[in-house]
């Protein structure tokens, strides 16, 4: 096992009480649930009901929120250490327990009663609508539009890959309300605009995705859709600002997720090397198969090293873009290695449903794509270190 916050001096009796909570809960009262959610490709409601309820009593609902409208109120440096946690399970019950995106943070006047409370007190629960067919790391190809008409907006266009979209109430739609001149020529005026689902014109169709079975992702369709004028979230054109801190959050928090995830794999392949015979003797004696495990748990405890890192910064203030794209850079690879490390280890039978092996690297795949790909990652990196030795 690496270093954790139950056994690791250098963090607070706060950060190990979290760690052996969550780890407690998510072992009695998720994990029991994945076959299930793994056949059925979808969460029953009584089941979600049932497991949110629980979360909610627990204390491990709305963790990020702030206390005073009645989240948990955690930093980063305490919600990382949840995320991985909730990491050893899969997305589609971890994400019962709501983080909510961090966005809503800037609901202001009567959205704090409409939507953040009920959102905190899982009488609501909301998506975060910015990608589009044709816009996904260069977020500002957005091309959705909401017109001003009198008191409100009128919105058309297409999102595409939103998660819980089938399950929420609300949508945090990202749309282009105009174009303003700017040193560096026209520039389009991104706004956000808390949308409710149930509004006419509004249609959502799940998409058939490989990772995280049963947390569908979806494709949101607006057509002509009304929306009152005090639905901005922030202010008209302050989109990108506002959600900053939710993308360097989002960005860390993975890497997080990504921890729990590969030390899951990897206890299952140790424990595996250490009973599967070969040639006489436990495959685990085999120096091709316990480098494996050698290389697993450096890489393991270098990402949660990195998430400490960057979670104390994003608490500081003082996370760079740089920072946050290289520890979800470095966390995305390294859940892709080490579950593809496991499942070899595993020979055929990692690759068969009745190990959640297969599972494991199906869902460590996506997390190299959907908060910004490696690609982009390694772009805004690079940039950056040839701007400092520049000259």
């Amino acid at each position: 096992m690496t270093p954790d916050p139950r056994t690791d001096l250098a963090a607070t009796d706060e950060q190990r009480l979290i760690a052996e909570g969550l780890r407690a809960f998510v072992a009695a009262e998720l994990a029991p649930h994945e076959a299930t959610i793994e056949a059925r490709d979808s969460v029953p409601d009584d089941l979600f009901r049932d497991i949110q309820q629980k979360a909610i009593r627990a204390g491990w609902y709305a963790l990020n929120m702030p206390a005073e409208h009645g989240g948990g109120g955690l930093d980063a440096r305490h919600r990382a250490v949840a995320e991985i946690e909730f990491g050893r399970v899969s997305r589609a019950l971890s994400s019962i327990c709501n983080r909510p995106a961090p966005i809503l943070k800037g609901c202001a006047g009567d959205q704090i009663e409409t939507y953040l409370k009920p959102t905190i007190r899982g009488e609501r629960w909301e998506c975060f609508a910015l990608t589009e067919p044709g816009a996904g790391s260069d977020a500002r190809a957005i091309v959705t539009r909401a017109r001003r008409d009198g008191d409100d907006y009128v919105i058309d266009g297409v999102k595409q890959f939103i998660t819980m979209a089938l399950r929420a109430d609300y949508i945090i739609t990202f749309c282009v309300t105009g174009v303003d001149e700017t040193p560096k020529g026209p520039q389009k005026r991104i706004t956000a605009i808390l949308v409710d689902k149930a509004t006419k014109g509004v249609s959502v169709t799940p998409l058939d995705i490989v990772s995280n079975r049963g947390m569908k992702s979806c494709i949101i369709a607006y057509d002509n859709v009304r929306v009152p004028a005090r639905n901005v979230l922030g202010v008209e054109g302050g989109g990108f600002a506002l959600a900053k801190n939710w993308i360097f959050s989002g960005r860390v928090m993975l890497a997080a997720n990504c921890v729990g995830l590969a030390e899951r794999a990897m206890e299952m392949a140790a424990r595996y090397a250490n009973q599967r015979k070969a040639f006489g003797q436990a495959i685990g004696a085999f120096q091709g198969t316990a480098f494996k495990l050698a290389d697993m748990a450096m890489n393991i405890h270098a990402t949660r090293l990195m998430v400490a890192d960057a979670a104390a910064k994003m608490d500081a203030g003082t996370i760079t873009q740089r920072e946050a794209s290289q520890v979800n850079l470095f966390g995305s690879e390294m859940a892709g290695r080490v579950t593809d490390e496991a499942l070899q280890m595993f020979g055929g039978m990692g690759l068969t449903r009745d190990m959640p092996l297969e599972r494991f690297w199906r869902d460590a795949r996506v997390e190299r794509i959907w908060e910004g790909t490696s690609e982009i990652h390694r772009d805004i990196i690079s940039k950056d270190v040839l701007r400092e030795f520049r000259g």
